[in-house]
Order: structure tokens, then sequence, then C-alpha cells
């Protein structure tokens, strides 16, 4: 995966932070934004091959990221990885129908098995 762009959305520094490492040490060029604004204004700027998206972040959720993303024509390819807390089936019928990739609930996965999941999918862009 050497040289694939990761965009990381995420307002927990610890969790982003982690994530990050984890996924630069397997050769992954990493981005991260602390918001929903941030997160928006990364994606027209990296060019991410994927995105791990929180939803519950400040100025903008990740729904509002996604529906606005995918609202733009140019971005709607790019694999988007809901990455939060929230597990009511409610919340993954949204995400997804506003075009997520998959959808993890943090408490779920190890940081190991994320990094996995997002391999995973890139191997399947090809």
């Amino acid at each position: 995966m050497e040289n694939k762009r990761v965009l990381i959305i995420e307002d927990d520094l610890t969790l982003r932070n982690v994530l990050a490492e984890f996924l630069g040490s397997e050769g992954f060029l990493v981005g991260v934004a602390s918001d929903g604004e941030e997160g928006i204004n990364m994606i027209k700027s990296y060019n991410p091959d994927i995105v791990l998206l929180d939803i519950i972040l400040p100025k903008k959720n990740g729904f509002e990221v996604l529906k606005e993303v995918r609202d733009n024509e140019g971005k709607l390819s790019v694999p988007f990885v809901l990455l939060t807390n929230l597990g009511s089936l409610d919340d993954i019928e949204k995400a997804l129908e506003l075009g997520a990739t998959t959808y993890l609930v943090k408490g779920d996965y190890q940081v190991r098995e994320i990094v996995e999941k997002v391999k995973e999918i890139l191997s399947k862009e090809k």
C-alpha cells in the first residue's frame, strides 16, 4: 500500500495519532483533520485514496461531510470508512445511504483491525 493516501477525520487526538502512526508504519501517507470543515478542505487538497471519518465532529458532523463530498461529483469514488461510537441501525443505514463504504463501531475493533480493513478496501479498489 505504498504511497496510498489516507485521510483521518477524527476529533479525538489520541485515536487520531494512534491511527496515523499505525497507518504510517504500513507505508501509507497520512493526512489528518480534527473537525468536519477541515476534513472537507483536506479531501479537496489532499486527494486521499480512502477516508476514515468519525460521525461526532465539531463544525460539521460526519454525515454532513459525507453528504457534501458525495454531492461533489469529483470525489464520488473515494471510499469512506465511518469509524464511530454510534452503533444504532438508523445511523448505519443513514451512513450507507449517504455513500459510506463501510461502518465500524470503534469499540468493536482494535487499531490493527482497522488498518487491515483499510488495506482490504484499497486492494478491492484497484
